[in-house]
Formats: structure tokens, C-alpha cells, sequence
């Protein structure tokens, strides 16, 4: 066995997009893997014979990301393939190339071309296509235009590349650039004429589609505004043949999270946020198609229904929620580990799923389960769960455990100040030896309404064959334990800081082979702000590493993507209504305090936890004589340590090892 190196993450095989065909007997995936030298991710779709239990690659040209099932054994995704095509785009102009292939072999060809942006799409028969498109108001559409008022088009483009307009909130989102007056809209697609027929207006952003068992309807969430979004939404049903759009919100206020049909009956999840805000767990509801009545099936659930299991190995998505037969499957996050479980159309629930570990989404066909898992502290395989038994099928990442050192994490508990268990882990150093003392890194999870658990998480991982032991817990505000665990609106930086330290010291307690005087203190977003917040209250670790953080809840409220709702909801107030309360809790009031030496990771197109939150915190310690650094990475967003560029990627971790070795070490 040999030891982790800090790129082999460059290496790992990740899994997305699990799909069963429609009468099950293939199921189709996309697998991801990394180009260091072209710094990019290449992409491919696979497919798995359920009969033979076989699997093999179905396209080769690096860019297939996303697809959706024709038929039994002809599939349908996007790709730019024409050199025209790319130049055309490049130009400005908007629209979305679909090619079809079918699995038992042959050259994918061309389909259709949609004259959209598209963001989703459903096959409604074999002439018509429900898809979700970017509409904008600002956008000339060169299309539609020739000669010399093309030309003119094109020239005011590229003049307006100079500038933005913004005149709403949010006006732009992490990952997406700027939004403004931009909506995801609903459209009906023909295949012989080329035409498409928006659905909904264009003031109102679309998501969650989904159709009945005739594809005759069409159901939909979504939201309209103007000037400032609204955190409640709406439910639609579309009929396509009357093209009749009908609304079926139920209530005011309302947030819905997921909606679909399931047998004669609607079924949706969501919240009134009443009692605790933006992040308050969903509910299950019944609504009767023609009467309307609605009806709550959930009154004693308390789950978040998805995966909020870190880690920093995954790349793409895959659906965690899905209907089959009599029965909506969906995903739990419990403590440390996420499940998938059933409801039916009464509140049953049960639980498919007991083993630990992360779902990273899955598809069931007739009762039968396929999933993509994090388990036994292995990367991303695809399962089956046959008759309660997890069977892996794929081996893509199976050299990791087989060559390569991996620490186990190791189970801590205690009892935090009002009673309330707080669970947490270490990693303790590869090739161990009882009489040598060690440096340590606490590692604080994003979110805060996320986990950590039992899996694979590279950069821990990394730092533990680096001789450090690693430490990491789930503090009050954390995912998995039901609302009032999660509620720390108006509290942060201290119920969440005092078990933070409260878990540091039973730490060093239990693992006296930890030298206290070099322990080290990293995290992003959540974890960035802890972080920021440590070093302002306590001297008692030797380095930190704060990413993509947060240093001021006043500059954040005004700048970024969910600043005007987020800040409100967490904190409790506003620049104009509680001035006070917000500097308390933000860690910049207590940086003139900070004495331990600090590197600020960032990304330039964060929106979430934008650029200026780590140039306060940076600025403020170097005007007080800290020692400081900022590594600032350009081209990158708040996803940087999950789906950056490979390189960049590769940076990051180097720049953080290195900060603390200079100080641990």
C-alpha cells in the first residue's frame, strides 16, 4: 500500500445522471473523469445491462453530461459536434443541438435543433418535447435577423459584453453569472417545424417538471417577479392537448420543494416556513386533482428529504426523489448518513436503506433500486438494493482502496452544554505510532445544514497520509437531527462555536498524541465563516485556512446571490432594523483580536460567499499585523473544492497544505 498524494483526486471516476430505460432492462449513467493538461473534465455516458449485470461505454467524444431515454434502447442528449454550430454559438446566437444514439451500437446523429438555451427536457410523444429554456429580456436573438441588421446585432453583443444592467434582486447566482431578467421558461418544442411555444409568461422561472403516466399533463413549480424574487412559490398543471395552464397553489406563503403525479393523486413536498424559515424540513401532501383538497400525510416527519453528506468527491447530479408504481421514493439525511426510503399515498413510510454511508442519488424501475453510493469508505460505485441487500456493480474507483493507505474515521460522542449528544470523528495518522506526537487540523463542514459522516473525503484523507490527524464534527446546526437541532437562526458563532471547542477538547482529551500547541482550524462557506469567527475568539490554533467565507453579514445582506433573504432568515434582522445584531455576529467585528496566521481562499465568481467577504477578513488582519495570505482564483465560483478546474483544484489543497505545514509542522 502507498501512501495518498495530494493530486490523485485527478485520478478518482465520478457518477451521475443514473437512468433506468423505460422498461428497465438497461439503465444509462454519465461518468466523469478529469484532464489535468487541458485543466477540464471529460464526460461520457455508459450503460448497464440489469439481465447480464454487464456495463460498458456508450459515447466517446468527452462531452456527454446529460440524457434522458427515447424509447427502450435509443437515447437522446445535447452535444455541439458541428463546427458551425460552435461558431454560431459563439457569436450569440441561442439554441440546442440534441443527437440520438442507440445503445446496441452505431454513430450518434443528429435529431433536432431547439432554438433555445435549454435548461431540461421530457419527450411528451415522438413530435413533441416539453422543455425548459432561458428567456431573456435583454437578448437580441441573431436568428432571427440577416444582412446588415445581423450585423448590427452582432456589433452591439460584443459592445454590451463591456457592461451589465441590473435592475432586480437576485441579479446573478453562483455558478449561473448574472440572472438579471433572466427566466427559466416553459416551452412546447415540435420536431417538424422547429418551433417553440412558451408556455408560461416571461416573468415567471420554471423547475421540477414533471409529466403524468399519458403525458397528456404537464405539472410544475415555479415563481414570478419583477424586481425582487419571492422565497414562496406556486404549483401549475398544464394540459397539453387544451393547452389550458391552470394554478394549483394551495396557499399562500408556501414553498414547494418537489410536486409530481402519483396514481390518480398529486403528491408534493414543501414548506410555510413559519416556524423555521428558509431551511425548515418539508412536509408530504395529498391533493386531489379535481376537488383540490389538499391533505398533509407527514404531521410527525422531521427529516431534510436529500443528501447533505459531504464530500469532495463527486462531480454531476443525479435525481434523489422519484415516483414508482404506488410509491414516491425519496432520500433522507439522518445523523451521519443519508437513506433512501417510500411514502405512499397514506404517510407510510419505510425504510429501504439501513447501512451508512451517502446516495448520491438513484432510479427505480418496478420496485427494483439502482443507486450511486459512497460506501465503506470507497468513492462513488453504482449499487442494486436486492431484497435489502447492497450489491456493488461497477469497480471504477476500486484501485483506491486496493493501493492506497486509507485512514478509518473514528467514532467520537459527548454530551454538549443542554444535553444534547454532539457526534464527531477522527482520522488518525496513516502508519500510526503511539509514541510520537502529531499535528491536527479541525476541519468544520459547510451548509451549516449539511453533515459530515463516514466516506470519502479526499482532502482529509490527504492531509491524514500527510502525518496530520484530522478531526471533524457535526455541531448544533448541522443536518440529520430534525429542525430544532438545525435552528441556529440568530445564534451563530456561539452555541455552534461552543461545541466546536467543546469537541476540540475532548479531542485532545481522548488523543493525547495530539500536540495542542499545533493544531490547525479550516472550512468553507459555513466552515469559512467558523473559521473567520475562531481566530477572532481564541488563540488556540497555530494556523487557520478560512474558504469562501463569510466576514460581514451587513456587505453580504446587499451582495450576493441570497444575501437579502439568507441574512434576514439566519440572523434575524437587517442593515436597518438590527444594525447591531448583525456586526455582533459578524467575525470582521472581532478580527482586530485575531492572532493566528490566516489564508484566505476565494474565488473571483463566487456569488454565494462573494470575493469582498475575504478581502475584509484579509485586509483586517494584515492592517492589525497578522500574518495573512489570499489566494484569490479566477475563472472559479463557490464550488471551487468540488467542481473546480483540475488545476485550480490542485492549487487549492496545495496552498492549504502548505500553510499549515509552515505552521503545524
Amino acid at each position: 500500500m502507498e501512501n495518498l498524494k495530494l493530486d490523485d483526486f485527478t485520478k478518482y471516476k465520478f457518477l451521475s445522471g443514473l437512468n433506468y430505460s423505460p422498461d428497465g432492462k438497461y439503465a444509462g449513467f454519465v461518468v466523469h473523469r478529469m484532464d489535468v493538461d487541458e485543466n477540464k473534465y471529460l464526460s461520457n455516458i455508459w450503460i448497464y445491462n440489469v439481465e447480464t449485470k454487464k456495463y460498458f461505454k456508450l459515447t466517446s467524444l468527452d462531452s456527454e453530461k446529460t440524457f434522458i431515454w427515447l424509447d427502450d434502447e435509443n437515447i437522446l442528449f445535447p452535444a455541439i459536434r458541428n463546427p458551425k454550430d460552435k461558431e454560431a454559438l459563439e457569436m450569440g446566437e441561442e439554441f440546442t443541438v440534441y443527437y440520438k444514439i442507440n445503445i446496441h451500437g452505431g454513430e450518434a446523429c443528429e435529431a433536432f435543433k431547439v432554438p433555445l438555451t435549454v435548461t431540461g427536457i421530457k419527450k411528451v410523444d415522438d413530435k413533441n418535447y416539453l422543455v425548459t429554456g432561458v428567456y431573456n429580456h435583454y437578448k437580441m436573438h441573431l436568428e432571427q435577423l440577416e444582412g446588415s441588421e445581423r450585423e448590427e446585432a452582432i456589433a452591439k453583443i460584443k459592445e454590451e459584453k463591456d457592461y451589465e444592467v441590473l435592475d432586480e434582486i437576485p441579479f446573478w447566482a453562483n455558478g449561473e453569472g448574472f440572472t438579471n431578467k433572466k427566466r427559466n421558461r416553459l416551452y412546447l418544442f415540435n420536431v417538424d417545424s422547429g418551433n417553440v411555444e412558451a408556455i408560461t409568461d416571461e416573468w415567471t422561472n420554471v423547475e421540477a417538471v414533471k409529466l403524468n403516466k399519458d403525458h397528456s399533463k404537464a405539472l410544475f413549480i415555479s415563481n414570478s417577479f419583477k424586481d425582487k424574487m419571492p422565497l414562496s412559490s406556486d404549483l401549475y398543471i398544464y394540459n397539453i392537448a387544451k393547452k389550458n395552464l391552470e394554478r394549483l397553489t394551495h396557499e399562500g406563503g408556501f414553498a414547494y420543494a418537489y410536486a409530481d403525479f402519483l396514481g390518480d393523486s398529486i403528491i408534493f413536498a414543501g414548506s410555510n416556513m413559519k416556524h423555521y424559515g428558509v431551511n425548515e424540513n418539508n412536509h408530504f401532501y395529498i391533493m386531489n386533482e379535481n376537488t383540490k383538497d389538499v391533505k398533509k400525510i407527514t404531521d410527525k416527519f422531521d427529516l431534510s428529504i436529500w443528501n447533505s453528506v459531504g464530500s469532495d468527491c463527486r462531480y454531476g447530479g443525479t435525481l434523489s426523489i422519484r415516483i414508482d408504481e404506488d410509491y414516491l421514493y425519496f432520500e433522507t439525511t439522518e445523523w451521519n448518513s443519508s437513506y433512501i426510503n417510500r411514502i405512499d399515498k397514506n404517510g407510510h413510510i419505510d425504510k429501504l436503506i439501513t447501512k451508512g454511508g451517502a446516495i448520491d442519488g438513484f432510479d427505480v424501475h418496478n420496485g427494483k433500486i439502482l443507486f450511486i453510493g459512497l460506501r465503506n469508505m470507497k468513492l462513488q460505485e453504482l449499487y442494486s438494493l436486492e431484497d435489502g441487500e447492497e450489491i456493488q456493480i461497477t469497480d471504477f474507483n476500486e484501485w483506491v482502496v486496493e493501493t492506497k493507505k486509507i485512514s478509518k474515521p473514528e467514532r467520537i460522542t459527548f454530551e454538549t452544554e443542554n444535553g444534547t449528544t454532539i457526534e464527531g470523528w477522527i482520522l488518525k495518522p496513516v502508519d500510526f505510532d503511539k509514541n510520537k506526537k502529531y499535528p491536527g487540523i479541525l476541519d468544520i463542514h459547510g451548509g451549516p445544514k449539511t453533515v459530515y459522516g463516514e466516506v470519502f473525503y479526499h482532502e482529509m484523507q490527504y492531509w491524514a497520509n500527510e502525518g496530520y490527524a484530522v478531526f471533524f464534527c457535526n455541531p448544533r446546526g448541522s443536518d440529520g437531527r430534525g429542525n430544532e437541532f438545525a435552528d441556529i437562526r440568530g445564534k451563530y458563532g456561539t452555541i455552534d462555536y461552543d461545541d466546536l471547542m467543546k469537541f476540540t477538547d475532548k479531542i485532545l482529551e481522548k488523543y493525547p498524541f495530539i500536540d495542542e500547541k499545533r493544531i490547525g482550524v479550516t472550512g468553507g462557506s459555513y466552515g469559512g465563516f467558523m473559521t473567520n469567527w475562531i481566530i477572532g475568539h481564541t488563540d488556540r490554533f497555530s494556523a487557520a485556512a478560512s474558504q469562501r467565507s463569510i466576514s460581514n453579514w451587513i456587505s453580504k445582506f446587499c451582495t450576493t446571490d441570497i444575501g437579502y433573504y439568507f441574512v434576514e432568515n439566519e440572523q434575524g434582522g437587517t442593515p436597518w432594523n438590527n444594525m447591531e445584531k448583525l456586526w455582533f455576529h459578524s467575525p470582521l467585528k472581532y478580527a482586530n483580536k485575531a492572532t493566528t496566521p490566516t489564508l484566505f481562499i476565494h474565488s473571483e465568481e463566487d456569488y454565494r460567499c462573494w470575493l469582498a467577504e475575504g478581502i475584509q477578513m484579509f485586509t483586517a488582519l494584515k492592517y492589525h499585523g497578522v500574518d495573512a495570505r489570499l489566494c484569490m482564483f479566477r475563472g472559479e465560483n463557490h464550488e471551487l473544492s468540488r467542481s473546480g478546474k483540475p488545476k485550480h483544484r490542485i492549487r487549492r489543497l496545495t496552498e492549504i497544505t502548505n500553510w499549515m505545514d509552515k505552521y503545524l509542522k
